[in-house]
């Protein structure tokens, strides 16, 4: 099990926290169930620390007929909706909440270009919020497989997750299953498939990214 990248200034501040909430109780000599008390405090916030920003190593099986789950979590929206962005037209949408405690690496869902790519900035409303995937921080990627088929994905920022990063850029060839991002602490993210996908997934269901097929092609 890995630690990912995007934890070490997260892991920098709880380590020196740590230092520092010890540091006290021992100088102001708190007495024994002070001082348990810290150390409990300590190991929690060390523990939910290296929990949050793990990530496991994974072997891809590459299949250009399907889309693979783009982040671990639960499905939480399968319809047909009007995607306003990029297609203007009916799309199936697929939306997969990650919460606090799920891996919260994002990966590519099919292999090809990078045919769109944007950055809003925007809300912080919970995840499950209508409105979360319009107005909140978001970035919405659009890849274009070998046999032309687009296949729009969106991280979607929550209450929690105030920061999104990115690992691609418009023109750039990317491959099913690598990251192309990270959401800190969890959130959303949306998949707008074609409408003739065939959807394997149900509302409710435990996915993981890389691994789960969401719809075949």
């Amino acid at each position: 099990m890995k630690f990912h990248k995007e934890g070490y200034t997260s892991l920098a501040l709880v380590v020196l926290l740590i230092f520092i909430i010890n540091a006290i109780a021992h100088y102001y000599d708190a007495g024994p169930v002070v001082q348990w008390g810290v150390y409990i405090l300590s190991a929690f916030l060390l523990i939910t620390i290296l929990q949050f920003f793990r990530s496991p190593s994974k072997t891809i099986t590459l299949d250009e007929q399907v889309v693979l789950c783009p982040a671990d979590g639960k499905v939480v929206v399968i319809e047909e909706a009007q995607e306003v962005e990029y297609f203007q037209e009916k799309r199936l949408q697929v939306s997969i909440f990650m919460s606090p405690i799920n891996v919260h690496v994002n990966r590519n869902p099919i292999s090809g270009v990078v045919s769109f790519f944007k950055y809003h900035p925007g809300k912080f409303l919970v995840a499950w919020h209508p409105k979360s995937s319009t107005d909140n921080e978001r970035t919405t990627l659009v890849v274009k497989n070998k046999s032309g088929v687009e296949v729009l994905f969106r991280q979607i920022a929550g209450a929690m997750a105030r920061r999104i990063v990115w690992y691609v850029k418009e023109g750039q060839q990317v491959q099913q299953g690598e990251e192309f991002g990270f959401i800190k602490f969890g959130s959303r993210v949306d998949l707008f498939l074609p409408l003739h996908a065939e959807v394997m997934v149900n509302i409710g269901d435990k996915v993981i990214g890389g691994k789960t097929v969401i719809a075949k092609l």
